[in-house]
């Protein structure tokens, strides 16, 4: 695990690609060759994961709103796993980091959302003290589908 730098851009632009599906995205897909940091003051958000010098994952960790009075709060903004690396512990070890990086900007609460279609994340977030706070019913139409958003969150008091 390590802090992103811009020059991660480019691969965690093709890794969002990569794992891409209407089972874990809102958003249409995007190219692999999109723009992954729009400004570099982004980076401090990222933490990389990397196996033999390669980028396997990330985690985005950034405040939830941008008001005073939710300071205390951050949110997991996007998590991903190349698929060659999942299931090796790779998800979990991203969200201690995520948590970590929240506890130093002195959060009391990490939030995320989630596709009721991910099963893997929400068993992955779940195993990780997460609980689920909400449900916004049929939030989405992906695919022809209509699809709930989570909202999860866990304490860091």
């Amino acid at each position: 695990m390590r802090p992103a730098v811009l020059d991660d851009g480019p691969a965690l632009a093709l890794l969002d690609h990569r794992t891409w599906s209407w089972t874990v995205s809102p958003v249409s897909r995007w190219p692999a060759d999109a723009e992954f940091f729009t400004d570099p003051a982004e980076t401090r958000d990222v933490t990389v994961a990397e196996a033999d010098g390669q980028v396997v994952g990330y985690v985005r960790v950034r405040p939830a709103m941008r008001l005073d009075s939710a300071a205390h709060v951050q949110e997991v903004a996007g998590l991903a796993v190349a698929p060659e690396a999942q299931g090796r512990g790779v998800g979990r070890r991203l969200l201690d980091a995520a948590r970590s990086v929240a506890v130093e900007r002195g959060a009391r609460r990490l939030t995320l959302r989630v596709l009721s279609t991910n099963v893997r994340a929400r068993a992955l977030y779940a195993a990780a003290g997460y609980q689920v706070e909400g449900v916004l019913k049929e939030h989405f139409l992906l695919d022809g589908r209509y699809v709930d958003d989570v909202l999860m969150a866990l304490d860091l008091t």
